[in-house]
């Protein structure tokens, strides 16, 4: 085989090589209704972020330093989590690796959710729920309180396409990608899924906690 051709292939060997390391570095997230996102995370507060650093957390199998950001925050409300003020933030220093960017002028307030870490820090990624303050509905805040936390054993499921149905009486089906083709629909902003008294679970609209009336029906 000619040298040239050779090295066409070795070059195309190379890119695809490449190709592969750069896909499989990408960051990818399934959508997830923000109730769904609560209940999976460990900590969930309502902070500014007031400092960022680039800091080096440890070494990785080859002996190079692993680089985090680490926001410093000021915590005004936890909704869930540890027994102590969270007070940094920890995240992957690009979005490629799922890496998030906050304002650290601390002029805007989040919500930021995650996984907690010892001594009051967390970390977060792109697949973690993280929205600016204000731009929550009535209803997301004050389900942040409660009503998320009281529909954890509830399973919010995704509609794929039309039509689509709940499998199990635990369920309730999401379908704001099919109908609004958007996350942020009238089930995200508007919704929690709630457990009645009977085990079953469905959607609940309202700013005040459900009524003893709508735990015990029997039928949404």
């Amino acid at each position: 085989m000619p040298f040239s051709a050779h090295g066409i292939l070795c070059a195309l060997a190379l890119l695809l090589l490449w190709r592969a390391e750069e896909l499989a570095e990408a960051c990818s997230c399934a959508p997830v209704h923000p109730q769904q996102a609560f209940c999976n995370a460990d900590v969930v507060i309502r902070a500014k972020v007031v400092g960022e650093t680039e800091v080096d957390s440890g070494n990785d199998i080859y002996g190079n330093p692993i680089k985090r950001i680490q926001y410093d925050v000021k915590q005004i409300k936890m909704f869930k989590g540890p027994n102590q003020d969270i007070e940094a933030v920890f995240t992957a220093p690009v979005s490629a690796v799922c890496g998030v960017t906050l304002d650290a002028t601390g002029k805007k307030e989040y919500l930021i959710s995650g996984k907690a870490e010892a001594g009051g820090r967390m970390h977060v990624t792109l697949c973690d729920y993280i929205m600016l303050w204000d731009s929550l509905s009535a209803t997301q805040k004050k389900s942040l309180s409660q009503r998320y936390q009281m529909g954890c054993d509830c399973k919010i499921v995704r509609c794929p396409s039309l039509p689509c149905e709940i499998s199990a009486p635990e369920e309730c089906l999401w379908t704001d990608l099919m109908i609004e083709k958007q996350v942020h629909g009238r089930q995200a902003n508007h919704y929690a899924c709630v457990k009645r008294a009977d085990g079953s679970c469905s959607w609940y609209r309202g700013v005040a906690p459900p009524k003893k009336e709508f735990l015990d029906a029997e039928d949404p």
